[in-house]
């Protein structure tokens, strides 16, 4: 699931986060696959940027923002944003599933057509050396060595 939450970047007892786009079984500094804003929580009042049509584009197709990006969104008012910018869900068009065909139904066979038609002229032959093999053949192959 792809999630849209915080990355730590600052110093040691200096946070500075960014907003990334990262898939959910990422570690927290790990892979991400966007980054789509900052937050530093320094400042007074804590300074964030986010940029809102990327934001809005994830929130479209199913990311899931972490609680304090959410709040982040909700106080910037991205989320309202993102849900004007998305368009009326549309009626699913159901798409009638093919009939199967039972056991007691043969599936019709073109005219002029047989099957097997195309193996008749094959000549499998006898297949020599290879009958059955009987205790007293084994008992000879071991002898030789």
């Amino acid at each position: 699931m792809v999630k849209i939450r915080l990355r730590r970047v600052g110093a040691k007892k200096q946070p500075h986060y960014r907003v990334v786009i990262a898939d959910g079984s990422a570690p927290r500094e790990g892979r991400f696959i966007e980054v789509i804003g900052t937050y530093n929580p320094r400042t007074d009042p804590p300074e964030m940027q986010i940029d809102a049509e990327r934001a809005a584009y994830w929130l479209g197709v199913g990311a899931q923002p972490s609680e304090a990006v959410q709040r982040m969104l909700d106080k910037l008012g991205i989320v309202a944003h993102a849900q004007a910018a998305m368009p009326e869900a549309q009626p699913a068009v159901s798409v009638p599933k093919p009939e199967a065909v039972t056991e007691e139904e043969e599936l019709p066979i073109p005219e002029g057509e047989e099957l097997g038609e195309e193996f008749e002229d094959i000549d499998l032959g006898e297949d020599e050396g290879l009958g059955e093999v009987d205790d007293e053949d084994l008992d000879e192959s071991e002898d030789e060595d």
